[in-house]
């Protein structure tokens, strides 16, 4: 009975201190992302971008950065289209790296990274754009401030849980452990689930205005469903199922199509050719 009565008062000490303290940031850091969703922003521009500058430097450093003319040429074509109507053209640094992985990465300050594996997936240049228009959306959007501040909120939280089950009935392990499991799940997840999807449609819509066809990015996940073979429970990944992501811009298809019908009428042909050998 006195356990009972101890995690009812428990509860409700957590409850309205979390309240107050998640109140308070999302009050003074409240901004919008350019789908319209509310966002958790702590840090300024200005901080993130020299964060991402100094690890951009450090991947340089260590990772081997691909020098072949062609392979160049081809990426930063489609980047450039990408980029001339993104509204913010200016002071990108897009790096192609020699490595197997089918991936690319984006960090604030405007800095992207393409692997050379990622090549052999992403079959054409509409294929590519849908990556890399991906990948200036996840900048555009500021989801490395987002992800950064809510990480903070987050252990900032948990630190106050732990404070207040200290000061009453001695916490066990498997509690603690299971308030640190349901934030990795609950929110930290989640939270990047919503992040890639997001960029998938800013990239949808990139593409699209930049006359890159946008149904070519469905064809990119299927692409990338066979490469991958199996995946983790969408549910404990930090990344959508492929099918989700397909399902997603299925259904933002229609816009996007009437944007890149629009766009080709105006003269956006991108004329970015792929390397013979990559």
């Amino acid at each position: 009975m006195k356990k009972s009565f101890f995690t009812h008062q428990l509860e409700q000490r957590l409850y309205k201190m979390l309240f107050i303290l998640l109140s308070c940031l999302l009050l003074s850091a409240c901004a919008t992302s350019p789908t319209g969703r509310t966002q958790l922003t702590l840090f300024s521009e200005g901080e993130l971008a020299q964060m991402g500058s100094a690890s951009f430097d450090q991947i340089k450093e260590e990772e081997k950065i691909n020098t072949n003319r062609a392979v160049n040429q081809y990426v930063q074509c489609v980047s450039d289209a990408l980029l001339a109507v993104s509204g913010t053209p200016e002071g990108w640094e897009v790096v192609v790296f020699d490595a197997e992985g089918v991936n690319a990465f984006a960090l604030p300050g405007k800095k992207i990274g393409v692997h050379t594996g990622l090549l052999k997936v992403a079959e054409t240049p509409d294929q590519l754009a849908a990556v890399i228009g991906h990948e200036i959306g996840h900048v555009q959007a500021r989801h490395g401030n987002e992800r950064v501040s809510t990480a903070f909120a987050t252990q900032a939280g948990l630190a106050l849980i732990g404070a207040v089950v200290a000061s009453g009935e001695e916490p066990s392990p498997a509690l603690m452990a299971a308030l640190g499991l349901g934030a990795q799940v609950g929110v930290m997840l989640p939270f990047s689930r919503q992040h890639e999807l997001e960029a998938d449609l800013i990239g949808l819509d990139l593409m699209a205005r930049a006359g890159f066809d946008p149904q070519q990015s469905i064809t990119l996940w299927q692409n990338m469903s066979r490469s991958g073979g199996g995946q983790s429970v969408e549910f404990l990944s930090t990344h959508p199922g492929h099918e989700t992501r397909i399902r997603t811009l299925q259904q933002s298809m229609p816009g996007a199509m009437d944007t890149y019908n629009r766009a080709r009428a105006a003269g956006k042909n991108p004329t970015c050719r792929p390397p013979a050998r990559i």
